[in-house]
């Protein structure tokens, strides 16, 4: 039975709404837990006097420079004692979750008997780098807690100036939107970047995120410094049977207000069938006897809407790979990033397209590690010094497709156009055939 709880009415407040509070969580934590009844105390403290008590430090394991987030009370006696002594401590374990996060439940339940007996028993499913964290540690336990996860089979995350902890939908698994292996994608660059994220050594963080198909459920392109979201470039494809049992169900109405009237390009068409053009950048599927969507594939996006409102009336082309994005980030020093394009379209099916997506990911971060400077990300770096340096430093050629925003200036400056075409035919007669 844990000491006598504190009172904490501002907490209690919280737990009076319509939804689920965390404070009955950690109440129910705390009746078995000193810990954590100070923890209460601490909390409502802050809530009180709208001020944060906790400060960093150094704390970790053997072997590793990162993976731990230090956290010492500030809130002090007179004498210097710390008010709430049992929570005086309050480190976090920041752990790499599994590729497209899959558990079994006895690996959860090994989890939670671990964190029970050396920390708090408080542990989020993930935080915003997909570390599973394990909050509230005291420093004594820091190291016991580590070994008992590492023997259950998981490493450390990262934390500060490294590479981070990085995050893949369910994928292939189970989503037929899935355009390449997220989980191998996920596994394969983690591996190679291991020491990238247990010893800090970057001029700040860089993470990777691995969608498998433009509804990027990973968020990829706002948070991650390389997106690697799954597309495809050939035609899109149709089933008829279903796409007339989805016009039987929801009408023209719900397909010309829902499906034609929202494609961003104006790609697809409702046509009369006995209009339907033949093309090799076309698809059609006809929804009726007299009615059909005819889609020009050379205007599709790849935003994926038409295909999530008539899931197997439409699909994904079969020629798959990756967009792969550089520079999402959330507020910084120059505001919010989404990432921009630098390879419009990467294969992803051979053990040689996977090595090229890892070998990419190297070129990006040795080029941040060199050219970036202390706490800025790598959007930044590339807004600093522009992408058309960026570009060069990795060894990438300019596409149109990186145009993130076209001219409103209609004069061009054309001196100096024949030095570069020579410079890149140069290039390309450089390249191996």
């Amino acid at each position: 039975m844990a000491k006598k709880p504190h009172d904490t009415p501002l907490l209690d407040q919280l737990e009076s709404g319509p939804w689920p509070s965390f404070v009955t969580g950690l109440k129910r934590l705390a009746q078995d837990s000193d810990y954590v009844v100070d923890l209460l105390g601490t909390l409502e403290t802050s809530y009180r006097t709208k001020k944060g008590y906790w400060k960093g430090g150094t704390v970790g394991v053997f072997g590793y420079g990162g993976g731990v987030i230090p956290r010492f009370t500030e809130l002090k006696n007179e004498d210097g004692t710390p008010v709430y002594p049992d929570a005086a401590e309050l480190h976090t374990l920041r752990v790499q979750p599994p590729p497209g996060m899959h558990y079994n439940t006895d690996v959860l339940r090994k989890m939670c008997d671990i964190w029970e007996k050396h920390g708090t028993g408080l542990i989020a499913f993930h935080g915003q780098s997909g570390d599973i964290m394990f909050q509230g540690a005291k420093t004594d336990k820091v190291q016991a807690a580590f070994d008992d996860l590492n023997e259950l089979g998981f490493d450390l995350g990262g934390a500060g100036p490294a590479v981070r902890t990085s995050m893949s939908c369910v994928g292939a698994a189970r989503c037929e939107q899935s355009c390449f292996d997220e989980g191998r994608a996920h596994r394969q660059v983690i591996n190679s970047f291991t020491d990238d994220i247990h010893r800090p050594a970057l001029p700040y963080k860089f993470k990777f995120k691995f969608s498998g198909c433009s509804n990027d459920c990973m968020n990829s392109i706002q948070r991650a410094d390389m997106a690697v979201i799954g597309t495809w470039r050939d035609n899109m494809r149709s089933d008829e049977a279903m796409a007339r049992k989805w016009f039987d169900k929801h009408g023209m109405t719900e397909l010309v207000n829902d499906v034609v009237s929202r494609c961003p390009t104006k790609a697809i068409m409702l046509k009369e069938v006995k209009e339907l053009r033949t093309g090799e950048h076309l698809t059609t599927v006809k929804v009726s006897d007299t009615q059909a969507l005819e889609i020009d594939n050379k205007n599709c996006v790849r935003c994926m809407h038409c295909v999530n409102v008539m899931t197997g009336a439409l699909a994904h082309g079969t020629d798959t790979g990756a967009t792969i994005l550089i520079g999402g980030k959330r507020t910084l020093k120059i505001g919010d990033l989404m990432g921009t394009v630098i390879v419009p379209f990467m294969p992803l099916k051979t053990d040689e397209d996977y090595d090229a997506l890892v070998e990419l990911g190297q070129k990006v971060i040795d080029f941040f590690a060199e050219n970036a400077l202390e706490h800025e990300r790598t959007g930044e770096m590339i807004e600093r010094i522009g992408l058309v340096n960026f570009l060069e430093g990795i060894g990438v050629e300019i596409d149109p497709n990186m145009v993130a925003t076209p001219r409103t200036n209609p004069y061009v400056r054309t001196d100096g156009w024949d030095d570069e075409v020579a410079k890149i035919n140069a290039r390309k007669q450089q390249q191996p055939a």
